[in-house]
């Protein structure tokens, strides 16, 4: 089995309920395809670094996908339809990394922004 981490992007004016379906939808997929999910994250509304689309916010969804490269193909071509996604992006890794959580605001940082206003 292989290890894949899988990043997609929805449109800015997507709904959190939107959002909960798409990861439902593609978390089906990958179970059709006798994939399994590992994790999923919703990191949230982000900026990105240049217009996709119309767009300068995405909300980003990833998952860590066990299975082979079927699995990914299918969860692939069904996202190249999706008029709600603006990207998607698989890597292939050697072994998830299932402790960060590299955008939830640490305590720290939501201080300091607090003294700044």
């Amino acid at each position: 089995m292989n290890l894949y981490e899988h990043t997609i992007i929805a449109r800015q004016d997507t709904s959190p309920s939107e959002i909960k379906q798409l990861t439902e939808k593609y978390s089906k997929i990958v179970e059709k395809n006798e994939g399994e999910i590992v994790k999923t994250e919703n990191w949230g509304l982000l900026n990105l670094s240049y217009l996709i689309k119309k767009n300068k916010k995405g909300s980003y969804i990833h998952f860590k996908i066990k299975g082979k490269g079927n699995v990914i193909d299918e969860l692939e071509k069904n996202e190249s339809i999706d008029k709600k996604l603006l990207r998607y992006l698989t890597v292939r890794v050697k072994k998830f990394d299932l402790e960060a959580n590299y955008f939830v605001k640490k305590e720290d940082d939501v201080k300091k922004e607090s003294f700044k206003n």
